[in-house]
C-alpha cells in the first residue's frame, strides 16, 4: 500500500501538492477563526473529586443573587505587603507611608479598593513583630494591563524611604506564570529548537535543500494540526492552551524525523542506481512503511494519555495525536511528490567538505558504530549485563520519587509574585490569597453543626500552618463556609500537607456523628485531587501502552520475541530517565552545572507525560532499525550480520533524528519554569540513552544471544495478517518465522 501510494503521488506531484496547499489554507482559516478564542488557560480533573464538588456547592447555593452581584464588587484578590525595619505599624512614619501609597494607587487607578488596618483595626493585618502591614486590595479588572499597572506601582515604591513593598495574589501569580511559561515555550521552540534542528539536518545531509525538506514537513504538519484542533475545540470546551505548544514541539520532532528517514532512503536508492520514480517507490516500500508503523505506535501511546481524567493531559494527547497523524500522512504523500519534482536537486547547495564527505558515504555503513557493534557482538553476554546494570543503577533513584506541583516558590526572583511570596512568607507565613474552603452542607443552624464548626476551628487554631478562619453561614440554603489561609504558596508542601490533615484528621474528628456533609475545596485541595488522579492513571496508562505496543510490533515483524524485547529495552531507557530526573531535581546532583532548580518533588504530570511521549518517540527508532535488520536477515539469514548492518547503516539517520528531538526539548529545559526543565531534561536524557546505550549495546547484544529465536512466533498466532515492515522482494526471500 505505501509503495503504491508513494508511486502514485510521485507520478502526479502537482495534484498532490495543490491538495496540500488547499489543506494548509483551510487550516490557517480554521486556526484563525476557531482556535485561539476557544482555548482555556485553566486545567481540571474530570472525575468529580471532592474539591470540585465543594466548588459546585458554593456556586449553586452560596453565590450571591444577580441583584447582589450588580451591587457588589469582586472580593480582594491581591495582597500588598509593606515592611519597614525602622518603623512599627503604629508609628507616624509608617502611617504617612501608607497614606502616600494609597493616594498614588488611587490616582493611578492601580486599585479600586483597599482594606486598611487604620480603618478596620484588624489585627491579622499586622505582623507579629509589628514592622509589616498587610493590605488586601482589589484591582478594577483582571486584564493584563491592569495587573501590569499594579506591578509597576509596587516596583516604583519598593525601597523608597526605606520601605519594602511587594504584592502577591491570584491575578499577579497567574500573570507571571503565563508570562514565564509562554516565554519558555516560545524560546525553547524558536530560539533553540529550530536552529539546532537545522544545524543537525545540515550535518546529516550535507546539503541545504535536503536539510530544508524535513523542516517544511514539520511546519506543514503543525499548521494543519492547528487547524484541525480549532475544529475539534468547537465541541470540547476545556481544551488547554498548552495544546498549541504540544503540537509545535511534536510537529517539529515527528515531522523532521519522518522526513529524515524518507529523504535519506531516497538518496540511498538514487545512489544505488535506481530511476527517480522507482527510487521513490522503493522508499515507499521501506522507509514510509516504517514511518506508518512508528507513527501508529506513537499515536497509540498518546491514546493512553487521552484516557487520563485531566483536561490538560487530554489536550496534550489530542494535540500530539493530530500532529502525529498529519506527519505520517505528509510523509506518505507530500514528500514523494516533492521528491518527484526536485529529484537529484535534493543534493543541491552542498556544504563544502562536509557535503562531499556525506554524499560519498550515503547508504554505507558507519565505521564508528561498526566498531562498537563488533565489540559488543563478540561478547554479547558481558555487554548485555554491563549495560543493563548501568541503566538499572540510573533508574534506582526512582524509588524515592515524590510527585507534586511547583508553585510561586520556584519562580525566578525577578518576578513580582515571587518577591511578594518572599515578603509574605517572612512577615505573614500563614497568610495567602487562595485559602482552603471548607463547605458544610446540612442543617447549619442546629446546635450539633455549630458545635462541630467550633471544634474544627479549635483544631485549626492549634495548628500553626493555618491562619485565623472566617465563617459564613446561609441558613436558608443549609450551607456554611469556613475559609482559612494555609500558605502564601498554595502548591507548597506545607499547604498540601495541611489540607491532607484537614481532610483526614480534623474534619472527621470535629464532625463525627454530625448529620452534615463536609467538603474541602480551594486551589490546594484541587491540586491534591489532581495528584491522586495522576497516581491512579500512571499504572493504567503503562499497561495500556505496553499492551498495544506489543500487539503492533508483533504485527509489524511477526515475532513475539522482537516485540517483547523492544518493549523491555524501552522500559529500561524510560526507567533510567525517571531515575536521573529524581537524581538531578530532587537530590540536586548537577543542578548547578545544568542551570536547574533543586526541588523536592517531580511535577505530577511529568512521569505520565514522559512515559507516553518517550515510548512513542523511541518506537520510531526501534521500528526503523528493526525493519533494516529484518530486511538484511531476509537476504542473508545471519542474525549477527543483519544486526551489524542494520545498526551501522542507520547510525547517521537515527543519531541525527535523536539529536533533533533532544535539541527541541533541551530548549524547554533551558527555561525558568521547573515543570518545563523537568520535561525537557527527561525527554532529552531518555532519547540520548535510547540512541546510544540501547541501540549500540542492548539491541545487538540481545539479538545476538537470541539468534534464530528473534523471529519466534507461536503457532497459535499464525493467523495474524502479514503486514511486515519490509520490501515485498525481501518478504519473498526471507525464511519462515520460528514457531512452536
Amino acid at each position: 500500500m505505501t509503495e503504491r501510494l508513494a508511486r502514485s503521488c510521485a507520478l502526479h506531484p502537482w495534484r498532490t501538492i495543490l491538495a496540500w496547499v488547499a489543506a494548509i489554507l483551510l487550516a490557517l482559516v480554521a486556526a484563525a477563526l476557531l482556535l485561539f478564542g476557544s482555548l482555556s488557560s485553566e486545567g481540571k480533573v474530570t472525575n468529580n473529586p471532592e474539591s470540585l464538588r465543594a466548588t459546585a456547592l458554593l456556586d449553586s447555593r452560596f453565590a450571591p443573587t444577580k441583584s447582589q452581584q450588580q451591587n457588589q464588587e469582586p472580593g480582594f484578590s491581591e495582597l500588598v505587603v509593606i515592611r519597614s525595619e525602622r518603623f512599627t505599624v503604629a508609628e507616624p512614619g509608617f502611617k504617612a507611608e501608607i497614606a502616600a501609597l494609597a493616594q498614588k494607587a488611587t490616582a493611578t487607578h492601580a486599585i479600586s479598593h483597599a482594606d486598611l488596618y487604620y480603618v478596620d483595626h484588624d489585627r491579622s493585618l499586622v505582623s507579629r513583630d509589628r514592622h509589616a502591614l498587610l493590605v488586601p486590595v482589589r484591582i478594577p479588572s483582571d486584564s493584563s494591563s491592569q495587573v501590569e499597572r499594579l506591578i509597576s506601582l509596587v516596583q516604583d515604591e519598593n525601597g523608597r524611604n526605606g520601605f519594602q513593598v511587594a504584592v502577591i495574589g491570584q491575578e499577579i501569580s497567574n500573570y507571571d506564570f503565563d508570562k514565564v511559561s509562554q516565554h519558555d515555550l516560545k524560546s525553547g521552540e524558536l530560539k533553540i529548537g529550530l536552529p539546532a534542528a537545522l544545524l543537525v539536518l545540515i550535518l546529516v545531509f550535507g546539503a541545504l535543500v535536503a536539510a530544508t525538506l524535513p523542516l517544511v514537513l514539520g511546519i506543514v504538519s503543525i499548521v494543519i494540526a492547528l487547524g484541525l484542533t480549532g475544529i475539534v475545540a468547537q465541541g470540547y470546551s476545556d481544551l488547554s492552551v498548552f495544546v498549541v505548544n504540544m503540537i509545535t514541539a511534536m510537529g517539529l520532532a515527528l515531522g523532521i524525523d519522518y522526513a529524515l528517514f524518507v529523504v535519506s532512503l531516497f538518496r540511498e536508492e538514487r545512489a544505488a542506481g535506481r530511476e527517480k520514480i522507482d527510487a521513490i517507490a522503493a522508499t515507499g516500500a521501506t522507509a514510509t512503511r516504517a514511518v506508518l508503523f512508528s507513527g501508529s505506535a506513537f499515536v497509540l501511546a498518546m491514546v493512553g494519555m487521552l484516557l487520563v481524567q485531566s483536561t490538560i493531559m487530554r489536550s496534550l494527547a489530542l494535540g500530539a495525536i493530530l500532529v502525529g497523524v498529519v506527519s505520517v500522512v505528509a510523509a506518505q504523500t507530500l514528500l514523494p511528490a516533492i521528491l518527484s519534482l526536485i529529484g537529484d536537486g535534493v543534493n543541491r547547495l552542498r556544504i563544502p567538505v562536509v557535503g562531499r564527505s556525506i554524499a560519498s558515504q550515503a547508504g554505507t555503513e558507519s565505521r564508528f558504530w561498526g566498531a562498537i557493534v563488533r565489540r559488543v557482538t563478540s561478547r554479547p553476554a558481558v555487554s548485555l549485563a554491563l549495560a543493563t546494570v548501568l541503566l538499572l543503577a540510573a533508574a534506582s533513584p526512582l524509588v524515592g520519587m515524590k510527585i507534586g506541583a511547583s508553585g510561586i516558590a520556584t519562580l525566578p526572583d525577578r518576578l513580582a509574585s515571587k518577591q511578594g511570596f518572599l515578603a509574605l512568607e517572612k512577615s505573614f507565613p500563614s497568610a495567602g490569597t487562595e485559602p482552603a474552603l471548607i463547605v458544610i452542607d446540612g442543617p447549619v443552624v442546629t446546635p450539633q453543626v455549630h458545635a462541630a464548626i467550633a471544634r474544627l476551628k479549635a483544631e485549626l487554631a492549634r495548628d500553626r500552618d493555618f491562619a485565623k478562619p472566617f465563617t459564613s453561614i446561609k441558613p436558608s440554603k443549609n450551607i456554611a463556609l469556613v475559609q482559612v489561609d494555609v500558605s502564601a504558596d498554595a502548591l507548597s508542601d506545607r499547604a498540601v500537607s495541611a489540607v491532607k490533615r484537614l481532610r483526614a484528621d480534623y474534619i472527621p474528628k470535629a464532625f463525627a456523628g454530625v448529620d452534615a456533609q463536609v467538603l474541602v475545596g480551594g486551589t490546594t485541595a484541587e491540586n491534591v485531587d489532581y495528584f491522586n488522579v495522576m497516581k491512579k492513571w500512571l499504572p493504567i496508562v503503562f499497561v495500556f501502552v505496553l499492551g498495544l505496543s506489543v500487539l503492533l510490533l508483533t504485527l509489524a515483524f511477526r515475532s513475539l520475541v522482537i516485540s517483547a524485547t523492544a518493549v523491555v529495552l524501552n522500559l529500561l531507557s524510560v526507567g533510567a530517565a525517571y531515575g536521573l530526573l529524581v537524581l538531578v531535581f530532587q537530590h540536586g546532583v548537577g543542578t548547578g552545572i545544568l542551570g536547574f532548580q533543586k526541588i523536592d518533588k517531580i511535577e505530577a504530570w511529568v512521569p505520565l507525560f514522559l512515559f507516553a511521549v518517550l515510548f512513542g518517540l523511541s518506537m520510531d527508532y526501534q521500528v526503523f532499525l528493526l525493519s533494516r535488520i529484518r530486511e538484511r536477515f531476509s537476504r542473508t539469514r545471519s542474525t549477527e550480520d543483519a544486526v551489524s548492518f542494520g545498526i551501522t547503516s542507520t547510525a547517521r539517520i537515527i543519531t541525527g533524528a535523536a539529536l533533533i528531538i533532544i535539541a527541541v526539548f533541551a530548549g524547554f529545559a533551558a527555561g525558568d519554569m521547573v515543570m518545563f526543565q523537568q520535561m525537557g531534561f527527561g525527554v532529552a536524557v531518555a532519547l540520548l540513552i535510547d540512541a546510544t546505550i540501547v541501540r549500540s549495546v542492548l539491541v545487538p547484544a540481545t539479538m545476538t544471544l537470541l539468534g534464530k529465536w528473534n523471529w519466534y512466533l507461536p503457532r497459535w498466532l499464525d493467523w495474524l495478517p502479514h503486514v511486515e515492515v519490509e520490501h515485498a522482494a525481501d518478504m519473498q526471500a526471507r525464511p519462515a518465522p520460528q514457531s512452536g
